[in-house]
């Protein structure tokens, strides 16, 4: 039962029995919280059509609702704006619907399909906290997606080729002395970003020392003998030499090894992966055909462009003078593979915002190809994520590494738990404790960053995220254990869920929690519809602290009413699967006890 739909369809008969009217899609909103009801009809834009005053309108359908249809108990009338109190007998039907249903909150299948494409590393160091909002983004869109009735393909696409991979590759061949994963007690991605780090310092000394000879800082930089051995390695690389790429494919062997352990502590994965390495050169078919469409123009140095200025962009090389790609070449040839792999209805790139005029420019090239699927391209744009201490910068090797900020989330998380639970953790054993830090250590990191709107840009606070008393992860993953906590105990007295909840009337707390899970999937629906996991993880935060509001104004196991107290165990479970269900949409596990 969808209250809210009946109750627009209701509306639009009273209006058209009162007033001899036919009036379009009704609208409803949530009523202001200083006036009594549930929802609004604002009644101002039909003052002309039936030629009476907002209020007098408001005041006449009103007066029809409550003598014509059961849903409505009251209703009360502000200006033009009609507010109406719903039955409890109606809300008792709602969530009789809704503890029978198993897949309350996933929406009817759309038969259509969605890319999801995130993560996008480079081989040339391990992922880092700006990493962990492209993951946890991607993920939970891609969730959120698959909710709403998509057949979703989550893609990667691995920066595993070109000058930043030639830099790590020469100061492994410099300074490594055959120094491997095992010898050295680091994952392969770690111990690679050290030697991309290394040839840094080596590179700025060499420049510094240039310099101070009177050489220019920007011929310096250039023309250091490092940065000459690192476009020569790339040469080398190109052409194939066997020495060249044996080195570079057992250190890329290295790198997916620490990366997918990465994925794995953080629960992403992908249905294909591709790689640059693969799919640099697919772009120069792209090129000649948009040539020879006109598309694009040849420069005297042989170079080729597109003008975009008719697109509000400008004019954009596609391909070098030499005859070499630039990213957009390389991105052009991708996107039409994936598009030949999968054939999906829409794709969705998750990328950060300081590529917008990329994306805008491959999307405009596209259309400009006549790429049928070029108008369902979106570009997921997110702002980055800075620490307390300030902006990361990989080269430098002030980048926090992902895995490492876990880690450090599990440990507040640990922390924060044990003094919370005061003692209540003895009976865990070590493995379980494990199992609940990690739980709750991730829960906080992928709440924290994804509670925040994508495209702001925002500031990770590993205290703060473990906070059991916040709008945090862990204080939802409390809310969920508590409620279990409450299950099992009438399991124990064996007090049965089972049975259609036969209450004639709810408190007015029971009502708003019984109105909030109606709403799930409306806000699985806007979620999807903005690509928004920040709705979702606000939906389950304004959950779970009405049941705590709830927990403390009314008893559960001690009410004596078993009437009441049938319907409080079966609201408190469907609370219970419903947070489950939102924290899921956000890759969030939710604990049985705490």
């Amino acid at each position: 039962m969808d209250i809210q739909e009946e109750l627009k369809v209701v509306i639009q008969r009273a209006v058209s029995e009162l007033y001899q009217q036919e009036i379009g899609e009704v609208s409803l909103q949530p009523t202001k919280k200083e006036f009594e009801g549930l929802y609004t009809f604002v009644t101002f834009p039909l003052t002309k059509a039936l030629r009476q005053a907002p209020a007098q309108i408001g005041q006449t359908i009103g007066a029809w609702l409550l003598e014509h249809s059961s849903l409505v108990s009251a209703f009360n009338v502000v200006q033009g704006f009609l507010n109406i109190s719903v039955a409890d007998a109606a809300w008792i039907e709602v969530l009789n619907d809704i503890a029978a249903s198993s897949s309350f909150g996933l929406l009817p299948a759309k038969e259509q399909s969605v890319m999801v494409e995130f993560s996008s590393p480079n081989t040339n160091k391990p992922l880092h906290l700006g990493h962990l909002r492209n993951n946890f983004l991607g993920d939970s869109v891609s969730r959120i997606l698959a909710a709403n009735g998509y057949d979703v393909v989550k893609t990667c696409i691995v920066n595993d080729r070109g000058v930043h991979i030639c830099k790590s590759m020469l100061a492994y061949k410099m300074f490594g002395h055959g120094e491997t994963p095992e010898s050295s007690g680091m994952k392969g991605d770690h111990l690679i970003g050290k030697y991309y780090v290394l040839f840094d310092k080596a590179y700025k000394a060499q420049i510094e020392e240039m310099v101070s000879q009177g050489t220019p800082k920007e011929e310096a930089e250039k023309k250091a003998p490092l940065m000459l051995e690192v476009q020569q390695m790339l040469r080398l690389w190109e052409q194939g030499d066997p020495e060249t790429v044996a080195l570079w494919s057992q250190l890329n062997a290295w790198v997916y090894a620490g990366f997918d352990a990465t994925y794995k502590s953080i629960g992403v994965s992908f249905d294909k992966t591709y790689y640059e390495s693969n799919t640099y050169l697919l772009g120069k078919e792209v090129v000649e055909e948009g040539l020879q469409k006109g598309v694009f123009y040849r420069k005297d140095d042989s170079s080729v462009w597109i003008d975009l200025t008719e697109e509000g962009l400008d004019q954009k090389l596609v391909m070098r003078s030499d005859g070499t790609s630039v990213y957009m070449t390389q991105d052009l040839g991708t996107t039409d593979l994936k598009f030949q792999d999968f054939h999906n209805n829409r794709s969705i790139w998750v990328v950060g915002n300081e590529q917008d005029y990329h994306f805008a420019v491959l999307f405009a090239i596209l259309r400009r190809l006549g790429r049928t699927y070029a108008n369902e391209l979106y570009h997921l744009s997110y702002g980055m994520v800075d620490l307390p201490t300030g902006k990361m910068k990989s080269r430098e090797g002030t980048v926090v590494d992902a895995d490492d900020l876990i880690q450090e989330t599990i440990d507040a998380a640990s922390t924060a738990a044990d003094e919370a639970a005061k003692g209540k953790l003895d009976e865990f054993s070590e493995s379980e404790k494990t199992t609940l830090f990690q739980m709750l250590g991730l829960g906080a990191l992928k709440y924290y960053l994804l509670k925040v709107d994508p495209q702001k840009r925002m500031q990770f606070n590993p205290a703060e995220s473990v906070d059991l008393h916040g709008n945090t992860g862990p204080y939802i993953q409390y809310v969920h254990a508590r409620i279990q906590s409450v299950l099992r105990k009438a399991a124990d007295l064996t007090i049965s869920l089972e049975g259609l909840v036969s209450a004639t009337e709810l408190d007015e707390i029971e009502l708003q929690l019984v109105f909030l899970l109606s709403q799930y999937p409306q806000r699985v629906a806007e979620a999807g519809t903005a690509y928004a996991p920040s709705y979702i993880a606000q939906y389950a935060y304004e959950l779970a602290k009405t049941f705590n509001q709830f927990y403390d104004k009314l008893s559960i196991l001690k009410e004596t009413d078993p009437i009441k107290l049938h319907t409080r165990l079966v609201l408190s479970k469907a609370i219970g699967e419903t947070i489950r269900k939102a924290m899921g949409l956000l890759g969030i596990e939710v604990p049985e006890k705490m």
